[in-house]
């Protein structure tokens, strides 16, 4: 169990990474200036190799987790009440990834797309997400 935990781990900070840098790639993106064609389209190429990277990453840290949870039976029976918690997290944030892919094709079909100071904030939705989870995991609160 401890080797699931430990890749669990690796995976979860693997997926996170591509969740904090991919939304800053779309700040410099909604800051391209009109015209300027190679700097929009190295950014689009960074933006989908990191998505396509971190998708699988997503994966694994989400199949380790659910071995966890049903293999192992971490966070069942009373007193687990953080788990259910983590698990709406665990929602969102996939949720939010799929979002981040969304916003790609957008910036890919050159649709319109929020700007730099609204992707600043969506930047920091993982953040919270992360300091969420964590304490609900470490602390255990309910």
């Amino acid at each position: 169990m401890l080797w699931i935990k430990a890749l669990h781990l690796v995976f979860i900070a693997s997926w996170f990474a591509g969740l904090f840098y991919l939304p800053r790639i779309f700040v410099n993106l909604a800051m391209v200036a009109p015209g300027s064609v190679a700097e929009r389209g190295r950014l689009l190429l960074m933006a989908r190799k990191l998505y396509r990277f971190m998708t699988p990453l997503a994966v694994l840290a989400l199949a380790l987790g659910l071995w966890l949870w049903l293999g192992y039976g971490i966070g069942w029976g009373p007193g687990n009440g953080w788990m259910h918690a983590k698990l709406a997290i665990v929602v969102v944030l996939i949720g939010y990834h799929l979002w981040c892919g969304r916003l790609l094709a957008r910036f890919e079909r050159q649709a319109p797309t929020p700007g730099h100071v609204w992707f600043r904030w969506f930047n920091e939705a993982p953040v919270l997400m992360l300091l969420a989870v964590s304490i609900l995991v470490i602390v255990k609160p309910f």
